[in-house]
């Protein structure tokens, strides 16, 4: 509560208003309603506010549950929350956009009414049971849209696709024909079989559906020396697979996020195909303008440019990774038999779904699947260009493609297509079974979102969020280092006030908290005047100041013999592994802590 009031002060300074009333009716709503009110309601009267940005006026259903100025009832005119904010951006009496919004007061009112809407508190458990309720609704969603779609709409998908895709399909295909650069990998995270960091070089099982495009000879043991060892693998029939662990991680108090861990092995021949799709899209001068796996600064800056030309929509879509059919999936690789047979010989066929057992999923992948942002993004952009053809009503061919350079974009849920054909593209993505967040679309005002950054006619209005509680004691090392990269985002974003008051709340934590740069160790303030030196070290004559930096320790993970050869032989690049210890210690730390002692401040 303090914090919103420093910064609400900090924003009303800017606009020349005031918030004392507005704080009044926040500390109200807090001690009837609770934190839900900052976290639920509060950020659903911002997306209220974007969303009559986008209209051009304050619409009746707007900011219901908050009162109006008008009489007791009404719902005509603007909230009374935040008014001196509102009032420089709408008329009051009509509810109408200014001709000259102020683009402070809308950054304002955002970072006032968003700033906690996605702190990661743990859900309650009815909103988790619903979530994964409404995983297994999608699954029903997803049928029921196949048996809809006609054998003309399949062949019009195809036809787009390998009009799009075609060539890097081709080159793929021959690539797993040839097991050409096909070289398997594993991460860092958890798995479905419990695998984690070096274990998973010491694999005992494996899918026999992998075995015809990733035979075990080539993927288990580093070469044919060792094939005595695969003796103790066990080939897994279909029935025996092992299911992906549906699971649920904070992403707001209002609904988690719905994610599924994959088997250690499906992963591992997923990680294969990425790196192939990647590398092949990033080649092809087209489809690198227009799918997005590394950068989201492509669709941030067309989303700029959709806000003050208004001539490019963002749209965003809800559940798309769940809303992905399988059949799509095959229909769109249909012509290349042995991409198909890998992309399908590592997909996972069914889920372990809490409170519903397991079940058989008609999706190609949640989140969770290497393959499933590289496969979305396909499927929405062969969507898309389905959904403009029938705009403009026009058969398009390949030399078409290069004209919607800059113009069309996807990046995993978040899509950017021409404002002329948004209406037949929205279309077409839910004749296909997405489903289009009409509250986080936008192509009619000047408002526009992508890839977390927020524009209004050319301005970045981009808020700063508030991601975990605030700590009470310095030995919880996750908030300390959440509160001080809040502080530091509060300053890049101009919330000096805000900075002032968050420094003291540190230092009541952490004692020494100096200015550093971001390259930095040490927990520390940043600022555009430089870095702050207390010694300078012996050895190298580096300024040294004395901070808590972040220590996490790896997991013991020993690996040795044929497990530690085949890690150097998948080994990316020509550089030593980073960590000399990697064959003792590996995976994801278990947890995290802030030492004292006297680190570079560069």
């Amino acid at each position: 509560m303090m914090l919103w009031k420093v910064v609400a002060q900090e924003c009303a300074t800017r606009c020349h208003t005031s918030t004392i009333a507005d704080y009044k009716i926040i500390c109200e709503r807090v001690k009837h309603e609770g934190i839900s009110f900052l976290t639920i309601t509060l950020p659903n009267f911002g997306k209220d506010f974007e969303k009559s940005l986008d209209r051009g006026k304050v619409d009746p259903d707007s900011f219901l549950g908050f009162r109006r100025a008008g009489p007791r009832k009404s719902k005509e005119g603007l909230p009374l929350l935040l008014g001196g904010f509102l009032d420089r951006v709408f008329d009051r009496g009509s509810g109408v956009l200014l001709n000259d919004p102020d683009i402070e007061a809308i950054r304002s009112v955002r970072q006032l009414t968003l700033m906690f809407g996605k702190v990661q508190i743990p859900c309650s458990e009815e909103r988790v049971f619903a979530a994964m309720k409404g995983y297994i609704e999608c699954e029903k969603e997803i049928r029921v849209s196949d048996s809809r779609l006609s054998e003309i709409d399949y062949s019009e998908f195809r036809r787009v696709s390998e009009m799009l895709f075609g060539q890097m399909f081709s080159d793929l295909d021959q690539q797993v024909f040839d097991r050409e650069d096909i070289v398997p990998k594993h991460g860092p995270g958890a798995t479905a079989d419990k695998l984690r960091g070096n274990s998973k070089y010491r694999q005992t099982t494996w899918p026999s559906r992998l075995q015809e495009l990733f035979p075990m000879e080539e993927f288990l043991v580093p070469n044919s020396s060792f094939w005595d060892e695969l003796g103790e693998v066990d080939l897994l029939e279909p029935g025996q697979e092992i299911p992906v662990k549906v699971i649920s991680v904070p992403k707001t108090l209002k609904t988690p996020r719905i994610i599924a861990i994959e088997p250690t092995a499906m992963q591992y021949a997923q990680q294969a195909l990425l790196e192939r799709f990647d590398d092949l899209i990033h080649k092809d001068n087209n489809l690198r303008n227009m799918i997005g796996f590394r950068y989201q600064s492509p669709n941030q800056r067309m989303a700029r440019k959709g806000s003050y030309n208004g001539r490019l929509a963002t749209l965003d879509l809800s559940e798309a990774s769940d809303r992905v059919s399988n059949q799509l999936v095959r229909e769109m690789l249909i012509n290349y038999p042995h991409l198909l047979g890998a992309v399908d010989a590592c997909r996972s066929r069914k889920a372990d779904v809490p409170g519903y057992g397991v079940q058989r999923l008609a999706k190609f992948a949640s989140m969770g699947s290497a393959l499933t942002f590289p496969v979305e993004a396909m499927v929405f952009l062969t969507i898309c260009f389905l959904g403009i053809e029938r705009g403009s009503n026009t058969l398009l061919s390949p030399r078409h493609i290069p004209m919607y350079r800059g113009r069309v974009r996807v990046y995993g849920d978040d899509i950017i297509v021409p404002v002329d054909h948004v209406e037949s593209v929205v279309s077409m993505l839910e004749h296909f079974g997405a489903k289009v967040n009409a509250g986080k679309s936008f192509w009619n005002g000047k408002f526009r979102e992508s890839c977390g950054k927020e524009f209004y006619d050319g301005e970045d209005i981009s808020i700063v969020r508030v991601r975990h509680e605030f700590p009470t004691q310095r030995t919880d090392a996750t908030r300390v280092i959440s509160l001080v990269s809040l502080r530091n985002q509060f300053y890049y974003s101009g919330y000096w006030a805000t900075c002032k008051w968050l420094d003291e709340e540190i230092r009541n934590l952490i004692r020494h908290f100096p200015v550093v740069l971001p390259s930095s160790r040490v927990q520390g303030r940043h600022s555009f005047l430089g870095f702050e030196t207390q010694k300078l070290g012996k050895a190298l004559h580096n300024p040294l100041v004395k901070g808590y930096a972040v220590s996490a320790e790896l997991p013991n993970d020993e690996l040795d013999g044929s497990g530690a050869l085949l890690k150097y032989f998948l080994k990316r690049g020509d550089l030593p592994f980073a960590d000399e210890s990697h064959l003792e210690r590996a995976g994801r730390p278990r947890g995290v802590d802030i030492n004292l002692g006297w680190f570079s401040s560069v």
